[in-house]
């Protein structure tokens, strides 16, 4: 078993927020992150992938395709956009690095399955300090 990992970028806006809650309440809550004038990220996406090496081609799977995956599903969609508003795949979800984490490898999932691969982790860095790993419904034990 081989475990390769893509990294991408993507520069999106977002606010964390909820409507139940007033500004005042929601920047006790969720900080500057709640900014009802939008803020924004350099976000670092980190796809893993799994599988038993092609002893025909001597890898798991080519990158550039696995780079093209993940642009046309995700990046295309995300990059210099607001999360909250022009993100579909984000409609009706609370824009957290958990959630947008979650959302992108239900994406991928099924894109890359298509290839005999298996998505192992999404990791999406929001900061250099800050970051997310979502394995999806694997155990992880």
């Amino acid at each position: 078993m081989i475990y390769i990992t893509r990294k991408e970028n993507f520069n999106a806006a977002h606010r964390v927020y909820s409507n139940d809650l007033s500004d005042a309440e929601n920047f006790e809550l969720y900080g500057a992150c709640s900014n009802p004038n939008w803020h924004g990220h350099n976000y670092t996406l980190f796809v893993t992938i799994r599988g038993n090496q092609n002893p025909d081609k001597a890898y798991l799977m080519d990158m550039k395709k696995l780079s093209r995956i993940i642009k046309t599903v995700v990046i295309e969609n995300v990059d210099h956009k607001n999360l909250n508003l022009e993100v579909e795949f984000m409609k009706n979800r609370m824009p957290s690095a958990e959630n947008i984490a979650i959302a992108i490898f239900n994406l991928l999932k099924p894109e890359i399955e298509r290839e005999g691969i298996q998505l192992f982790a999404v990791k999406l860095y929001e900061t250099e300090n800050n970051y997310v790993e979502y394995f999806g419904d694997q155990d992880l034990l």
